[in-house]
């Protein structure tokens, strides 16, 4: 079978996201095999999606692996996984996915453009745990607990520097949350093209530091547009390679808008 990385997120190689991507021939295989193809990729997530009966409330079946284990959602991957159904032509206009998550559709626009509407995650005002600023290096302004589904400790910081300054005891972060930690600030200068910025910290799913995380913006995105005034905002997502994500809160459900490239195309032996 074909295996693509594709870097998500991003209009250009070698940035974004890099997600592994296998479009299988029918349902999936083994949970043993998908977890030793993911742990071979070694990206942050390895997407595995086939193709459903038609008729039924979606069109393909989506499960998403880090290196570690399986995750309940996943934003960048779903985003490459769609990049790979219309460049290949597997599929044609939206795409729904049945995933842990509910289904998850996928929208194609101009120029490469995908929209992906994921639901909103509900934000409780939790108290700063003990021993998270040291574990972060920095001191926590506030924090919130996002939910079963995102299972992060979404934490605001003084600001923007503080936020890119961020060297993290990685596993001491583990301690706080079931996934990990997103630390974030309100953007310096709007006018650079970016609402808010993030970096995120999955030590629990073998994750250091996810690049650009699109379940992540299902928290950022209620966060900041409360405080900011506005359903549709850009977020910068300042790991080593980067990313932008356009938010865009309808109520319930988060959209998630960002370009794909696929900079790998090869055959899988195993």
């Amino acid at each position: 079978m074909r295996i693509r990385i594709v870097d998500a997120f991003t209009d250009r190689p070698f940035a974004g996201n890099p997600a592994g991507v296998l479009l299988l021939d029918d349902v999936f295989p083994d949970d043993d095999w998908l977890q030793n193809v993911a742990s071979e990729v070694n990206h942050a997530e390895t997407a595995f999606a086939h193709r459903l009966p038609e008729g039924g409330e979606a069109d393909w079946a989506l499960r998403w692996f880090t290196p570690a284990t399986e995750v309940a959602m996943c934003g960048h991957a779903t985003l490459a996984t769609a990049h790979v159904l219309r460049t290949t032509g597997a599929h044609e206009g939206p795409v729904r996915f049945a995933t842990r998550s509910g289904v998850l559709v996928a929208t194609p626009g101009a120029d490469g453009w995908i929209t992906l509407d994921f639901p909103t995650a509900p934000l409780t005002e939790a108290e700063v745990p003990a021993g998270l600023g040291k574990a972060l290096g920095a001191e926590p302004l506030v924090a919130y607990d996002t939910g079963p589904q995102v299972g992060d400790l979404l934490v605001e910081l003084a600001d923007e520097r503080t936020v890119l300054g961020l060297a993290p005891d990685h596993k001491a972060l583990g301690a706080h949350s079931t996934r990990g930690v997103i630390a974030t600030a309100r953007a310096e200068d709007p006018s650079l093209g970016y609402d808010f910025v993030s970096r995120c910290f999955f030590p629990n799913v073998g994750i250091d530091e996810d690049p650009v995380t699109g379940s992540a913006h299902t928290a950022l995105a209620p966060h900041w547009s409360a405080r900011i005034g506005r359903d549709d905002l850009v977020g910068l997502q300042a790991s080593r390679r980067s990313g932008l994500v356009r938010t865009g809160l309808r109520g319930g459900r988060t959209l998630l808008t960002g370009r794909a490239v696929t900079v790998i195309e090869g055959e899988l032996l195993a």
